[in-house]
């Protein structure tokens, strides 16, 4: 259930039911647009805590921030774009070979990630100048073929 579109990525809505609570959930090719292989949750950060700085080469992910909120940026190599991301039923879609970085968690905050691999630490890119030298290649081959 895609609500927006950004330059980066975009946005996705989950079901909410309503009656004596809010029941959020999702199901993995129908409201994701892949398999969830793994899930995880992000809690207790300390305050000015950094994460994610990395991008994947193959997974995808979907961030949710459950409670809180935070400040996420999001780098193709290419393109800038920066969101709060507060609301526990949008998520955040974010394709492979996008560079994310995660700051201003507020106390209380919890992230829930739902990606599309099992974890594989070959899969990371850790090092944003390698990040962009990975980007330009792919670009290169790209124009090649």
């Amino acid at each position: 259930m895609i609500i927006k579109k950004s330059k980066l990525s975009k946005f996705i809505k989950l079901p909410n039911i309503f009656d004596e609570a809010n029941l959020v959930f999702t199901e993995g090719k129908r409201h994701l647009p892949f398999s969830i292989k793994r899930v995880y949750y992000i809690l207790n950060m300390k305050k000015g805590s950094l994460r994610g700085f990395h991008a994947h080469k193959k997974c995808q992910q979907v961030i949710f921030c459950i409670q809180g909120r935070i400040k996420l940026v999001l780098d193709n190599g290419s393109n800038r774009e920066e969101f709060i991301i507060k609301q526990p039923d949008q998520g955040i879609f974010l394709d492979k070979m996008i560079w994310h970085e995660m700051s201003d968690f507020v106390k209380g905050t919890i992230l829930l990630v739902l990606a599309s691999d099992y974890y594989k630490e070959k899969d990371y890119i850790r090092d944003y100048q390698k990040f962009l030298r990975q980007v330009r290649k792919e670009l290169r081959d790209d124009t090649n073929e």
